[in-house]
C-alpha cells in the first residue's frame, strides 16, 4: 500500500497547489479512482485465496 498512499499523497499536493477549480476536481476524482481500484484489487486477491482453499475448485 505504499504506492497507493505515495500517490494520494502526491494528488493531495497537486491538488492544493491548483488554482483552478476543473484541475481541482480532476485530483480529487484521481483519488477516488485509485481508492477504488485499490479496493478492487484487495477483493481480487481475497477472491484469488479463497479460491486456492476451496476444495470443489481444485479439480
Amino acid at each position: 500500500m505504499e504506492q497507493k498512499d505515495w500517490m494520494l499523497n502526491q494528488i493531495k499536493l497537486l491538488e492544493e497547489r491548483s488554482k483552478d477549480y476543473r484541475q481541482t476536481a480532476l485530483f480529487q476524482e484521481f483519488a477516488k479512482l485509485i481508492n477504488e481500484q485499490y479496493k478492487r484489487i484487495e477483493q481480487t486477491q481475497g477472491e484469488i485465496d479463497g479460491r486456492m482453499w476451496s476444495p470443489k475448485e481444485w479439480g
